[in-house]
């Protein structure tokens, strides 16, 4: 399903630094789950401004949990809009490619503590080198503020909670 290639932050670009894993690795998810079809399905509210992400099903007026969020910073912000979950990882590797040489790879941070993704990708955007996504952070102090590349940053233990409640083509609507 997913080829070896890698999705970088570069500058000037909207993006978080996710390697796309190689086939057969077990940390994928996205093609071990059905697609969601139901109109009703839970899906994800971000609200920019207020700094939070709220998880919402059949009733519009009542989120069934709400989480603190960093997004995307003056420059790079988070894109808005109305998207879907591409993607899903459980222990993402962080690729930083090359700013002089976009198709090397300079540096590869694997699964762990050190990790600037954390324990969980759900991709959701993504245009040509670049894609965006919500991702766990090994810096929790610094939800609530903008300060990524795009991506939106929640604490390890939400985002795995979250991660377990999304599916492929759950929607994700982004506000300002």
């Amino acid at each position: 399903m997913l080829a070896g290639i890698a999705l970088v932050a570069v500058a000037g670009t909207a993006a978080c630094g996710v390697g796309r894993p190689r086939p057969g690795d077990e940390r994928v998810t996205a093609d071990a789950r059905e697609p969601v079809t139901d109109a009703a399905a839970p899906y994800l509210l971000l609200r920019l401004g207020e700094r939070r992400l709220y998880l919402m099903d059949d009733d519009p007026r009542t989120p069934v949990e709400s989480f603190a969020i960093a997004v995307g910073r003056d420059g790079l912000e988070t894109p808005t809009g109305r998207f879907q979950v591409e993607e899903l990882v459980v222990d993402p590797e962080f690729v930083v490619i090359d700013r002089e040489d976009r198709t090397r790879v300079a540096r590869r941070i694997p699964p762990g503590p050190d990790n600037p993704l954390g324990a969980r990708w759900i991709g959701f955007a993504h245009g040509d080198g670049w894609t965006v996504g919500i991702h766990g952070t090994p810096r929790p102090e610094l939800l609530g503020r903008a300060v990524s590349r795009g991506c939106v940053r929640m604490r390890n233990a939400d985002v795995i909670r979250l991660y377990d409640r999304v599916r492929p083509g759950t929607a994700v609507v982004v506000e300002p």
